[in-house]
C-alpha cells in the first residue's frame, strides 16, 4: 500500500481481504509511508503523474495514516511499514511457511484421540505405546518420551467432562514443550481458553467440571494454560503432505490453508444445519466423499471403534463416556487403544448413534482412475500414467474385469536375466547372479518357472468373511482372476470349486488360525497352459507346427531324391533337414504345457507366493518362509485329495538356493537349470531371498526370469538358435522392460500396503489400475 495507490481507501481493499478469504490464505499488508516529499519527487519523474493537482498527495496521505491502524481490524494478519526510502531499498520479500505446514516433521506418529480429562486411562495408552512417563516431585505426570523417538499428536478436546483436566493439560503441555508431542486445539479447548481470557461463555458439555478442577491450581499455571491453549494451530499437515491431524476432520481443499473457515471446519466440523433427537447438530458427512492423497485423522465425534472411511479415520471413541481410548500408529497405520476405567460422564446420545456402518465408503468413481494420473508409492515415488495408457485400461477394467471388490492386487511384469554370451544360449542363470551379486544381494532363490497362465486367487474361510471384508454377497466366496483382472473361469461353479479345495488346504496347513485371518490372497500359476490359452495355441503356435509337418516332409523326400540322381544341392538338403528338426522341437516345446482336462481332473495350480492377509501385508517375508507355507498348502491338499479319491489340485515348486559370490553354488544353480530344462521345465525364475531388497539406486528387481534354450523357440521361432539369428538376438534393449517390471511391483506393493491398512477400495484401485495401464506401454511382447 503506497501513498500514491487507490487501495489507501477501505473500499479498496476489501476486495483484497475478500481475495485472500476466497482462497484460505492470510493477507499480508506492506505499507510505504514515505514522506510526502519524496512522493512529489518521483511523481515528478513519472509523465503520466507529472501534471498532478496539489492537493492529492496530501488527501492521500492523510487517508494513508487514518488507514493504519485499522488494517488488522480489517483483517490483514501482519502489517509492515515502511518510512524510509533506505528502507523501502532494504526490504526484501521472504516466504515463511505456514504454522500448520509440517511436512518436513515424518514421524512416526502415535496419534492419540479425544481424551476429555481421562488423565490415568491416557497415562496407560502412553505406556502401551511404549513412553516413559516422566513425573514431578508430587508425582504427578509432566512429560511423556518414547525411546525409539516416535512423536505423540493429540487431535484435541484434551479437557472437560473427565476427572482430571488439569493433569491431562499438564501432562501434554510438557510434552509439546519438551518436542515429544505436537496437539491441535479442540472446540473443548477453545471455549475453555475463551474462559481463561474472561469472556462470558456458557458452562456446559463438562466445562463446569473443568472450572472447578482448575480451581486447585494455581495462577501461574492456569497462565501457562491460556497461553497453550492461545498458541495451538487448527490443524497439522505432517509426513511429506500424506498426513493431516485435526480435531473435527477437514476437507482436501482446506489442507494447509489458513482462514477463519478452516479453522471453524477444523474445530467443529460441518453441520447440515438440522439437529437429531438428542438436540445435538447432525453433522455433514463429509468424509463418505472424501478423495483425498492425504489420509485425515481426526475426533470430535464419539464412534464406538475406529474405522478407516475413504481414507480418513475418526479417533474418538468414547472414552470419557465409558468407550476406550485410542490412538494411530504411523504409519504403521495400526490402531492400539485402552478401555476406559469407568463411565465418567453419562453420554447425551448412545455412541451407537454416531458410528459410520460397517466398511461404508464412497463408490468408485471414473475420476479416480481416468486421464494422466501420477500415483505416490512408499517403495518407488511417483509413477505416472499416460492418458492413453488409462484409457486402454479403462476399456480391460470396465467391461471385462471381475467384480471390483475382489480386484484388489494385480501382478506385475518380470524382465528376463541379461543376455548371455554363451553359444546356443540367449539367456542363461550366471548373468541373473551376476546382476544381484553387483546389487549386494547375497543369496538367492531359483523357483522352478511353471509353464501356465498367471492366476490371482482370494480366499474367503466363509461366505461371512467375504461380506465382511470385501462387501461381496452371494457368488463364490472368493474369486480367482488373471493377470489382467479377467475372470479365469467363464463358470462360477469352476471357480468355487477351485476355491473350496484352496480353503481346505489353508485350513489343513492351520494358516487361518497362524496368520491370524480368515481370508488370503495367493499369487499363483494355472496349468496347463492350454487351460487358458486354447486359443492362441490353435491360431499361433499349433498352425506353425502344422505347416512345418505338411510341408518338410514332402520336400525334404523330393530333395533327397533329386540327390540320389546326381544332383548337386549344395548343403540345401542338410539346410531343410536342420529346419524340419527345428520345426519338431518348436511342435515339442509347446505340446508340453498342454493336456486334456475334464473338470478339475488334469487341472494344477502352483502357488508361489501368499501375498496379503488380514491386516498384513506378506510380500516382505522371506522367499525361504513363504515356500515354507506353501509346501505345507500342498501337503495338506495333497492329503485332502489321498483322503477323499480325487484328484490332486496344488503343484509344489522346485527351488535351490544359490550363493552369488560362491562358484561351487553358483554352478550348483546353473546345473540345476541346465538338467530341469533338458527334460522339458520352462525355466527358473531368480529371486533375491530375503524377498524385498532396497540397493544404492533404489528397490531391486523382485525376480528375473531365464528360460530355458527349448522354451525360447515357443517366443523366438524355430530357428532362433542358428547363430545369425542369436547375434541379432543379443542385441535386445532390456532398459524399457525392467523399468516396467519396477514401476509395476512397487505398483503393486502399494495396492498390498492400502489393502491391509483398510484404505477405501478406490485408493486400492488406484495402484491396481495403474498397474494395468502400463501394461499398454509399448514394450516388446517376447520379454
Amino acid at each position: 500500500m503506497t501513498g500514491n495507490a487507490t487501495n489507501v481507501q477501505p473500499e479498496s481493499r476489501k476486495q483484497l481481504v475478500k481475495l485472500a478469504r476466497e482462497h484460505d490464505v492470510l493477507p499480508v499488508a506492506i505499507v510505504l509511508d514515505l514522506p510526502e516529499r519524496v512522493c512529489a519527487e518521483r511523481n515528478a519523474q513519472r509523465p503520466d503523474r507529472a501534471d498532478l493537482p496539489r492537493h492529492v498527495l496530501p488527501r492521500q496521505r492523510r487517508e494513508l495514516r487514518r488507514s493504519i491502524g485499522a488494517l488488522q481490524r480489517e483483517g490483514f494478519r501482519k502489517v509492515h511499514v515502511l518510512r524510509t526510502a533506505e528502507q523501502v531499498d532494504a526490504a526484501g520479500i521472504a516466504l515463511e511457511k505456514r504454522y500448520n505446514d509440517l511436512r518436513h516433521v515424518t514421524g512416526p506418529f502415535d496419534i492419540v484421540g479425544d481424551i476429555h480429562g481421562c488423565r490415568s486411562e491416557l497415562e496407560t495408552l502412553l505406556t502401551r505405546l511404549g513412553y516413559e512417563i516422566l513425573r514431578d516431585k508430587d508425582e504427578r505426570p509432566v512429560d511423556a518420551r518414547h525411546p525409539g523417538g516416535r512423536t505423540a499428536v493429540f487431535v484435541g478436546d484434551l479437557v472437560d467432562r473427565g476427572p482430571d483436566s488439569p493433569g491431562v493439560l499438564r501432562l501434554v503441555m510438557g510434552m509439546v514443550e519438551a518436542g515429544h508431542a505436537l496437539c491441535v486445539p479442540g472446540n473443548h479447548e477453545n471455549k475453555f481458553g475463551r474462559f481463561l481470557k474472561g469472556r462470558q461463555v456458557q458452562s456446559r458439555y463438562g466445562l463446569a467440571e473443568t472450572i472447578e478442577q482448575m480451581e486447585g491450581e494455581s495462577e501461574e499455571f492456569r497462565a501457562r494454560v491460556a497461553a497453550f491453549i492461545d498458541s495451538l494451530v487448527s490443524h497439522y499437515v505432517l509426513d511429506g503432505g500424506g498426513l493431516v491431524v485435526c480435531h473435527a476432520g477437514l476437507i482436501e481443499k482446506y489442507h494447509g490453508r489458513t482462514s477463519g473457515r478452516v479453522r471453524s471446519f477444523a474445530l467443529y466440523g460441518d453441520t447440515t444445519g438440522e439437529t437429531d433427537d438428542y438436540g445435538l447438530p447432525v453433522r455433514y458427512p463429509w468424509a463418505e466423499e472424501y478423495r483425498g492423497r492425504a489420509a485425515v485423522v481426526y475426533g470430535h465425534t464419539p464412534v464406538p471403534s475406529a474405522s478407516w472411511i475413504n481414507n480418513t479415520i475418526c479417533l474418538d471413541t468414547g472414552c470419557v463416556f465409558g468407550g476406550k481410548l485410542s490412538a494411530l500408529r504411523w504409519p504403521e497405520r495400526e490402531l492400539v487403544d485402552v478401555p476406559a476405567e469407568r463411565v465418567w460422564y453419562e453420554p447425551v446420545r448412545p455412541l451407537k448413534a454416531a458410528a459410520p456402518a460397517d466398511r461404508e465408503e464412497r463408490p468408485l468413481d471414473l475420476r479416480d482412475v481416468a486421464g494422466r494420473r501420477v500415483v505416490e508409492t512408499a517403495h518407488h515415488g511417483r509413477i505416472t500414467v499416460r492418458e492413453e495408457n488409462a484409457a486402454a485400461a479403462l476399456e480391460v477394467m470396465s467391461r471385462f474385469a471381475v467384480d471390483p471388490r475382489w480386484l484388489v492386487y494385480l501382478p506385475p511384469t518380470m524382465a528376463p536375466c541379461a543376455t548371455s554370451s554363451e553359444e546356443g544360449f540367449l539367456e542363461r542363470p550366471e548373468e541373473a547372479f551376476a546382476a544381484y551379486r553387483a546389487e549386494g544381494v547375497a543369496q538367492v532363490v531359483c523357483e522352478e518357472k511353471h509353464m501356465g497362465s498367471r492366476a490371482v486367487a482370494v480366499v474367503c474361510r466363509d461366505a461371512e468373511a467375504a461380506r465382511r471384508r470385501f462387501g461381496v454377497e452371494g457368488g463364490p466366496a472368493g474369486a480367482v482372476y488373471t493377470r489382467t483382472g479377467r475372470p479365469f473361469f467363464d463358470d462360477p461353479a469352476m471357480t468355487e470349486q477351485v476355491l473350496a479345495r484352496l480353503r481346505e488346504a489353508v485350513g489343513g496347513a492351520g494358516l487361518w488360525d497362524e496368520l491370524a485371518t480368515d481370508w488370503l490372497l495367493l499369487d499363483a500359476e494355472l496349468l496347463p497352459w492350454s487351460l487358458k490359452a486354447s486359443g492362441l495355441l490353435r491360431k499361433q503356435y499349433a498352425a506353425v507346427g502344422a505347416a512345418a509337418g505338411a510341408v518338410f516332409p514332402g520336400v525334404i523326400s523330393a530333395m533327397e531324391g533329386a540327390a540320389g540322381r546326381g544332383v548337386e544341392l549344395a548343403g540345401l538338403l542338410e539346410r531343410q533337414r536342420e529346419r524340419a528338426a527345428s520345426a519338431a522341437a518348436f511342435t515339442d516345446a509347446y505340446r508340453r504345457y498342454c493336456w486334456a482336462v475334464d473338470g478339475l481332473d488334469g487341472v494344477r495350480m502352483a502357488p508361489f507366493q501368499i501375498l496379503a492377509a488380514e491386516g498384513r501385508s506378506l510380500t516382505a517375508a522371506g522367499h525361504g518362509e513363504q515356500l515354507a507355507w506353501l509346501d505345507r498348502l500342498v501337503t495338506a491338499d495333497h492329503s485332502a485329495a489321498a483322503a477323499g479319491d480325487r484328484p490332486e489340485l496344488l503343484r509344489s515348486t522346485g527351488r535351490i538356493v544359490v550363493d552369488t559370490g560362491d562358484p561351487e553354488s553358483t554352478a550348483a544353480g546353473v546345473k540345476w537349470w541346465l538338467e530341469m530344462t533338458a527334460s522339458g521345465g520352462e525355466g527358473m525364475v531368480v529371486k533375491p531371498l530375503q524377498a524385498f531388497v532396497r540397493g544404492a539406486k533404489g528397490i531391486v528387481q523382485p525376480g528375473v526370469k531365464c528360460r530355458g534354450q527349448e522354451y525360447l523357440r515357443i517366443i523366438y521361432g524355430p530357428e532362433y538358435t542358428r547363430p545369425e539369428h542369436l547375434t541379432r538376438l543379443r542385441s535386445r534393449s532390456l532398459g524399457h522392460k525392467r523399468s516396467l517390471a519396477l514401476r509395476e511391483y512397487a505398483l503393486g506393493l502399494e495396492a498390498l500396503d492400502r489393502l491391509t491398512a483398510g484404505e477405501p477400495l478406490w485408493r486400492v484401485h488406484e495402484a491396481v489400475f495403474a498397474v494395468l495401464a502400463l501394461e499398454s506401454e509399448p514394450v516388446d511382447p517376447r520379454l
